[in-house]
C-alpha cells in the first residue's frame, strides 16, 4: 500500500510523508559532497515521487542549498513544495540568531530571490531569538502570510511554552522537531499539543543522521571532518548499544525486502500526528532508498516488534545509568 500525501495542517497544501532535507547538498557538515551530486539529488527526489523540500536561509554559507533547489527544480516549481526557514544567518563562519522582524523580512525577500520564486510554501522560524520577543517575530512572519510571499507559518526547535505564545499571534501550520526511534522526547510534550491544535509535525532526523540507516558498521572510522562525531550517539557505549538495536531491525528488512533505513522511515511515517519526516540526502542512490519506504507499509505485528526492541533498548540504557 502507497501512503498517500498529507495536507500541513488546514492550508489545502499537499505534501508527501518522506520530504528531503537540504542541509547535506550544501556540503557545510557533510562529507564528500558535489555540486554535480546534489543536483542530481534533487531531480531524483522528484523523479522517484518526493514532492516536499525542506531548506533554510542559512543553508550553506551563502544560501546554497535554496539556489540549488531553484536550479534543480525551478522548470518543476508547480510540482513541488518548498519549506525555507528564517531567523538564522552565518557571521565568520558561525550560526547567529536574529529574529528581529526587519530580519525575518529581508531574510525572507531574499530566499524568494535565491529560490526563483513568487511564495514559499511553509515558512518557518527557525529558533527563537532570545534577544527579540517572540511576538514581535510572530507579527512579522504573519505580516508575510497576510502578504501572500508565504502561504503559511511553522516554527522550530520550540518549547511547549513558546507554541502557546507564538500561536496566539500567528497561527502555526507546522512544527519542526528533532524525533527518531531513539528520540522520542516530543511524545510526551509538543507532539500532544500539535495534535490537539491540528498543527503538523514535520521531524528531522528521523534516521538520526544517517545513524539507523544500518550502514555504519561497529568498527567505522569518522572523517575527523564529520559532524556527527560531536554527537554522543556515534561514540562509545552508546554506539555499541545503537549497533544491537539495528541488529534486530535488520531481519525486518529481510523479511520485508526492504532496507534498514525504510523500515525506520515507514515506522515513523506512521506514528501519530506526524505529517513528513525530512531525510537529508546528498546522492541519489540515498533519497532514492527513502523514496522507497512510502511505498508499502509495516503491518501492526512487525511495528510490535520494533517497538518491543525499542523498549528494551531504552532499558539497557537505564541499567547502564545506575550502574
Amino acid at each position: 500500500m502507497t501512503f498517500a500525501r498529507r495536507e500541513i495542517a488546514h492550508t489545502g497544501i499537499m505534501v508527501t510523508p518522506i520530504a528531503m532535507g537540504c542541509w547535506p547538498i550544501t556540503g557545510v557538515t557533510s562529507v564528500d559532497v558535489s555540486e554535480a551530486d546534489s543536483l542530481a539529488t534533487l531531480q531524483a527526489a522528484v523523479d522517484h515521487g518526493i514532492n516536499f523540500f525542506d531548506t533554510a536561509y542559512c543553508y550553506g554559507y551563502e544560501g546554497e542549498s535554496e539556489a540549488m533547489i531553484a536550479r534543480a527544480l525551478g522548470a518543476r516549481r508547480d510540482q513541488i513544495v518548498i519549506a525555507s526557514k528564517g531567523g538564522i544567518h552565518w557571521e565568520n563562519r558561525v550560526q547567529r540568531k536574529d529574529a528581529r522582524p526587519e530580519t525575518l523580512r529581508r531574510q525572507c525577500d531574499e530566499s524568494l530571490r535565491r529560490l526563483n520564486t513568487d511564495w514559499i510554501d511553509l515558512h518557518y522560524l527557525h529558533a527563537p531569538d532570545p534577544a527579540t520577543p517572540l511576538v514581535e517575530s510572530a507579527v512579522a512572519l504573519k505580516g508575510l502570510l497576510d502578504c501572500g510571499k508565504i502561504r503559511s507559518v511553522g516554527v522550530s526547535n520550540f518549547t511547549i511554552e513558546q507554541l502557546v505564545e507564538f500561536h496566539s499571534v500567528c497561527p502555526i501550520s507546522a512544527y519542526q522537531p528533532h524525533y527518531n526511534m531513539l528520540q522520542r522526547e516530543i511524545e510526551s510534550s509538543q507532539l500532544p499539543w500539535c495534535i490537539e491544535h491540528g498543527v503538523s509535525i514535520m521531524i528531522y532526523w528521523p534516521l538520526m543522521k544517517g545513524l539507523l540507516a544500518g550502514k555504519l558498521p561497529r568498527d567505522y572510522q569518522f572523517d575527523p571532518k564529520d559532524g556527527r562525531r560531536k554527537y554522543p550517539m556515534f561514540a562509545g557505549n552508546e554506539w555499541n548499544r545503537n549497533q544491537d538495536f539495528l541488529d534486530q531491525l535488520r531481519p525486518l528488512a529481510e523479511e520485508t525486502g526492504t532496507t534498514v533505513a525504510q523500515v525506520v522511515l515507514n515506522w515513523t511515517i506512521q506514528r501519530p500526528g506526524i505529517t513528513s519526516a525530512l531525510c537529508g540526502a546528498k546522492r541519489p542512490d540515498q533519497i532514492i532508498d527513502n523514496a522507497a519506504a512510502m511505498q508499502w507499509q509495516l503491518t501492526a505485528e512487525q511495528i510490535a516488534r520494533i517497538d518491543a526492541a525499542i523498549v528494551a533498548r531504552g532499558q539497557a540504557v537505564s541499567r547502564a545509568a545506575v550502574t
